[in-house]
């Protein structure tokens, strides 16, 4: 007999709690399209196979299932864990999650679990990335809890994992980079008094995802259709090598008032692209 596991990610609940009582109008074959799209079976096994882990433990165990090769560089420019300040780390986002779970791994193992991720609140629904989290509904009416949920985060006594640019990368002019960067970090770096760690982590998702991704941005816009894909796109990446390149950390007291915070959102995303030059950031 085999092992009966608990279904955590549950599609047909996703769209009840997205969509209300309109989920009677998708078609029953969308839904088992998104099932498949979503690895509903794959991701379930993996949740109930690491109930036990949470945070920075379950964050390690993602890495070792998608066999993830990573190579860290700039690692002497963490900042010590005992040195009594909190950091803002900024990195840009060309996976949409692997990126994501792998830095969290490194800056969860460097400083004990003390960080935590503003992320979508689809995420939430995986248990172990819960305590490491501040959800964020970035589509619906939740979305003016983003001030508040991000006042939290600075006000904290954790370390802040941000991908600024919100959504991860696209392709445009056939050169895959952030969309552009929001203030936020600048803002409440300069308020609490916290340097920034710029991040570069290498990678990119397949030529159908950046197709899926422009077209749904240029047509459809309220609706990020891409986002459904970004799970498949994970499992397409299973093995494949990256890198994370840390840049030395940025005082607050250089976003002075010679430029907008956008303008010093902007020269920080520049230096986060150098780093992957070679160059010091």
């Amino acid at each position: 007999m085999s092992e009966e596991i608990e279904k955590v990610i549950d599609i047909e609940k996703i769209l009840a709690g997205k969509m209300g009582s309109k989920v009677k109008l998708v078609p029953g074959f969308v839904v088992n399209w998104l099932k498949k799209i979503a690895h509903e079976n794959e991701v379930n096994r993996f949740l109930w196979e690491n109930r036990d882990a949470q945070g920075t433990e379950w964050l390690v165990r993602c890495v070792d299932y998608l066999q993830m090769k990573l190579t860290i560089e700039g690692v002497h420019n963490l900042p010590d864990k005992n040195d009594g300040k909190l950091y803002t780390f900024v990195s840009n986002h060309p996976l949409g999650g692997q990126d994501g779970v792998a830095l969290g791994a490194i800056i969860g193992r460097h400083y004990d679990g003390r960080f935590r991720y503003l992320v979508n609140d689809l995420l939430l629904y995986l248990p172990g990335l819960k305590p490491v989290s501040i959800g964020i509904n970035k589509t619906g009416k939740q979305s003016r809890d983003f001030p508040r949920m991000v006042e939290a985060g600075f006000r904290s006594d954790n370390h802040m994992l941000m991908f600024p640019a919100g959504l991860n990368s696209r392709r445009m002019g056939g050169v895959i980079h952030d969309l552009p960067w929001k203030k936020t970090f600048i803002s409440k770096s300069v308020e609490y008094h916290r340097d920034v760690v710029p991040i570069h982590f290498s990678g990119r998702n397949s030529d159908r995802f950046y197709r899926i991704a422009n077209f749904s941005d240029r047509y459809v816009k309220k609706v990020n259709i891409a986002m459904l894909f970004l799970v498949d796109e994970m499992y397409r990446n299973v093995g494949k090598s990256f890198k994370a390149t840390f840049g030395k950390p940025i005082p607050w007291q250089t976003f002075d008032k010679s430029k907008t915070p956008s303008e010093w959102a902007q020269w920080v995303e520049d230096k986060v692209y150098k780093l992957d030059q070679g160059a010091e950031a």
